[in-house]
């Protein structure tokens, strides 16, 4: 017992000597597989050279994370959350994000518009989902216009995904004089579509391979998918539709009850460094939500990475996040219920 107190007071002193960062560690939570990737190697590689500190990830699916939070609620597992727009609105209103001082954030002050969200997250990186095609599979058939998805020719090659219809909901509202408040607007031509759908993609994976197989050689698609199997030798063109392509913005918040809200403050800034947003464009190939952010050309030229003020307002549909928030269950209940059965 003796040698075992002796231990534990001797190890006290060596870990009170230790420099505090040291013994920090700053907890994130975000997606697994490319996005963790993503994280780990721009923002958090820069975080903990500046600091010292450690960043250790937690990973899961969106809905799966929000649903631990909850269950968490008030002892977060995590300081900082990735998710997407919507998402984090479900969220900050269940209380679990605290409201962010952008005074504690520099960088912040050349955020574009369309990166607040809200009063508790902030925008990291935008895509689009829009219209990828295989011109290779679909000799002399263009896509000006989302009202083309309704062609005679896409009957039974369009494929789009289960988990989240809002694109194709809110587009066909907007195709019949509505808008995302009034999605119902849009029902009776998105019924018109049914036809045209091949299959339900269930997540990127299953996206990236029902169109290099040739299987949906059309598909309601994230850019950032489309031009990575671009790059992979797929013969896929991306277009944005003369309406503009449904925008998603995946952003950062701090969680309600984290005890390193100063690392966490740190991390954000870093997460808006132009430098750091520049990064994160050229390897996911998204658009940087700062307006200082130095593009290489090749990357500026890309459908859907918008680096102009004129791109961002005349490019992007955006869906308001917190009405989608609202509304996602009920968009996929229906959509379930009269396209995909």
């Amino acid at each position: 017992m003796k040698r075992i107190s002796l231990l534990a007071f001797g190890l006290g002193l060596l870990l009170s000597s230790l420099p505090a960062a040291a013994q920090d560690k700053l907890i994130v939570s975000t997606w697994g597989g490319s996005w963790r990737d993503l994280v780990a190697e721009t923002v958090a590689k820069k975080f903990t050279q500046e600091t010292g500190v450690a960043v250790e990830f937690i990973t899961g699916g969106t809905i799966d994370r929000l649903n631990k939070a909850k269950l968490a609620k008030g002892s977060p597992e995590s300081d900082l959350n990735f998710t997407t727009s919507h998402v984090g609105w479900l969220y900050a209103n269940d209380d679990l994000y605290e409201q962010l001082d952008l005074g504690k954030v520099p960088n912040a002050a050349n955020l574009v518009e369309q990166a607040k969200i809200s009063p508790y997250h902030i925008g990291t990186w935008a895509y689009v989902y829009t219209i990828g095609y295989r011109p290779d599979l679909l000799p002399g058939v263009a896509f000006e216009s989302w009202a083309d998805l309704w062609k005679p020719e896409v009957k039974g090659k369009l494929a789009a995904p289960d988990f989240d219809p809002s694109h194709i909901i809110v587009v066909s509202a907007l195709l019949s004089g509505g808008d995302a408040a009034q999605w119902s607007k849009g029902q009776e031509k998105l019924k018109q579509l049914k036809p045209s759908f091949k299959a339900y993609y269930t997540n990127d994976a299953n996206s990236q391979q029902l169109i290099a197989n040739g299987e949906t050689p059309v598909q309601v698609i994230l850019s950032m998918n489309a031009h990575h199997m671009a790059s992979q030798g797929v013969p896929l063109k991306l277009v944005i539709p003369k309406e503009g392509a449904v925008l998603g913005i995946d952003t950062i918040a701090i969680m309600k009850g984290s005890k390193k809200a100063d690392l966490a403050y740190k991390f954000i800034n870093i997460m808006f460094d132009p430098a750091v947003q520049a990064q994160v464009a050229t390897l996911k190939k998204g658009s940087p939500v700062v307006s200082n952010a130095k593009l290489d050309p090749e990357i500026a030229k890309l459908p859907g990475v918008f680096s102009t003020p004129e791109q961002w307002k005349s490019q992007a549909i955006i869906i308001d996040h917190k009405l989608r928030a609202e509304k996602t269950a009920e968009w996929r209940k229906w959509f379930a219920e009269n396209i995909m059965n």
